[in-house]
């Protein structure tokens, strides 16, 4: 006997043969969350600040490859990577560069900020769509250490940083390319697991 107002030949079906409503679940707007491994994660930066320790750094034109991996997971892994992180690393670099001390801590703070800020949007690009969203910032926020630093000091240093910074930027695909390949491989597994 049909129930009022139950029309639908749907509603006629026991239900055992009912399909199960599915369960809501949490929209993630990262989709690389918790594929990075920590290992992976502090492993690249903790190798790259060694890199970093290199002579090499000084040469004209040489990009801040500390400074990039950590914006870069800054915005790839914003709950593992900050704005702490970000200054505990300038200020080794400060200490190692016998510089004005803060320098580094500054700039790398600054880029952290931007990049967990725009993480959600940065996300939603290819590596070279992400890449011309972070050269405004690594240019933006290593002038302000210069300018800072300007201002500490009464002389203008002259524009030796901006091709530096700009080169930096432009390696964000590269890098990016290299530090995403577990994560792919690891959701390459899950799918064909499947």
């Amino acid at each position: 006997m049909r129930r009022p107002g139950t029309n639908s030949p749907a509603s006629t079906r026991s239900r055992a043969t009912r399909p199960p409503v599915p369960r809501p679940q949490s929209v993630r707007p990262d989709s690389l969350e918790n594929q990075t491994s920590r290992r992976f994660l502090w492993g690249s930066l903790l190798g790259v600040w060694l890199l970093s320790l290199l002579p090499w750094r000084v040469t004209p034109f040489a990009p801040d490859m500390l400074l990039l991996v950590i914006a870069f997971w800054c915005v790839h892994d914003p709950n593992r990577v900050g704005m702490v992180v970000a200054f505990i690393f300038g200020l080794l670099m400060d200490v190692h560069d016998v510089g004005p001390l803060g320098q580094h801590a500054l700039i790398y703070t600054l880029v952290a900020y931007f990049g967990h800020n725009m993480h959600r949007r940065i996300l939603r690009f290819e590596l070279w769509g992400q890449c011309l969203h972070m050269l405004p910032v690594f240019f933006l926020a290593t002038m302000v250490g210069q300018l800072i630093c300007a201002w500490v000091a009464g002389a203008w240093p002259g524009w030796y940083w901006a091709p530096a910074s700009l080169f930096t930027g432009l390696l964000w695909p590269f890098v990016g390319w290299l530090l995403l390949i577990p994560a792919r491989s690891r959701s390459d597994v899950e799918v064909n697991s499947v």
